[in-house]
């Protein structure tokens, strides 16, 4: 059936271990196992271990690879070296976000392309569209690879110690090969330092139970919310949609508008960061102890509607009341003073910066 839920290849474990379950992106997937406070903490302070198997995967390979992906993709690949790890978006004619993801260059005829589990068939779809024109192969890989996530500051350490692992050489945003086609990286969607593992559903498994017996805490999909939020990145659906652009998003950054043959929608993006975006992404500090969630308005101080909230949480890291909310442009400086509608009252907020916290990545 084509509303079936879906289960990772650690579907079992995550029974096992009496995790709370709930559907996210079509798949039955852990949202807490110890509570999200300590997975949080752990992850914060030492190790956290997350299935995130559910995640998408696209291998682009052929002479024109390299040109092709630079098509579709925000970032300029023809700069990356072999090895790295490159964040951007995939954007619609309008420049709204398809999807943001990674691009793993293995080199100018090979690319892995990372995506959100929400997208990927609209994603996959997307993709081969636009690859007609090019002499590439698209190749589905989402069924070929589970993937673990293990962050935090004794992630090195203890992908040595338990997996025997090396991730020593990889500095941020690289990636490598083991000898049996593995594959490893170190970006992370924490704030912390981190590793990704792609291989077999197999080895995951076997993985995945060698770091639990070793005491690793395992996390769920609530924590990794709270602690991607804190640091101020953004989520598909919250911060990222269709209509919402990159330079809206506080994303300009990965948008590489000088690349000679440009990319879907990069005229739009230009025009928009000539001219500033209408609506801007910002960070709202709340007081009162109610907390803002997706989709509650924001007002100015006369009580006019001048956006909505995208995500909002009471940080555990940060322990303030906390929000990001995409409001026009004229109410995003840091210091204004806004309102958020929480329920039936009105909170008095401020704006200040996205990033609440600080991330800790090996540079």
């Amino acid at each position: 059936m084509e509303n079936e839920i879906k289960t990772t290849c650690l579907h079992d474990r995550h029974k096992t271990l009496d995790a709370l379950m709930a559907p996210f992106a079509g798949y039955d997937m852990p949202i807490e196992y110890a509570g999200l406070d300590i997975e949080h903490c752990a992850v914060r302070n030492s190790v956290g271990l997350f299935d995130v198997s559910h995640m998408g995967e696209v291998e682009v390979t052929g002479p024109e690879a390299t040109q092709y992906v630079n098509h579709i993709f925000t970032g300029d690949v023809s700069k990356m070296h072999n090895g790295q790890c490159l964040y951007g978006m995939m954007t619609n004619e309008q420049g709204g976000v398809v999807d943001d993801l990674l691009v793993y260059r293995y080199n100018s005829d090979k690319y892995l392309l990372v995506i959100n589990a929400a997208n990927i068939d609209k994603d996959i779809k997307w993709i081969a569209t636009h690859a007609l024109d090019y002499d590439v192969k698209i190749a589905d890989r989402c069924v070929d690879y589970g993937q673990l996530a293990l962050q935090g500051p004794d992630a090195e350490k203890t992908l040595k110690a338990v997996l025997g692992i090396d991730g020593s050489s990889l500095s941020f945003y690289t990636f490598k090969n083991l000898p049996d086609g593995e594959i490893i990286s170190r970006t992370g969607y924490t704030g912390e330092d981190g590793f990704e593992i792609y291989a077999a559903p197999g080895r995951i498994v076997d993985m995945w139970d060698a770091l639990v017996a070793a005491g690793v805490q395992p996390c769920g999909l609530g924590c990794r919310d709270t602690l991607r939020f804190e640091a101020g990145l953004p989520l598909y659906g919250d911060e990222l949609a269709d209509n919402i652009t990159p330079i809206e998003a506080g994303l300009g950054m990965f948008v590489k508008l000088d690349k000679p043959e440009g990319f879907i929608g990069s005229d739009v993006l230009a025009k928009e960061k000539i001219e500033g975006p209408k609506r801007k992404l910002i960070g709202l500090e709340i007081e009162g102890g109610a907390t803002a969630r997706h989709g509650f308005e924001v007002l100015d101080l006369e009580g006019a509607v001048v956006g909505h909230i995208t995500t909002g949480y009471n940080s555990i890291s940060v322990g303030k009341n906390i929000a990001m909310a995409l409001v026009d442009a004229r109410y995003g400086t840091i210091g204004s003073r806004l309102q958020v509608k929480i329920r039936r009252k009105t909170a008095p907020a401020t704006v200040v910066k996205k990033r609440f916290y600080t991330p800790n990545y090996k540079k």
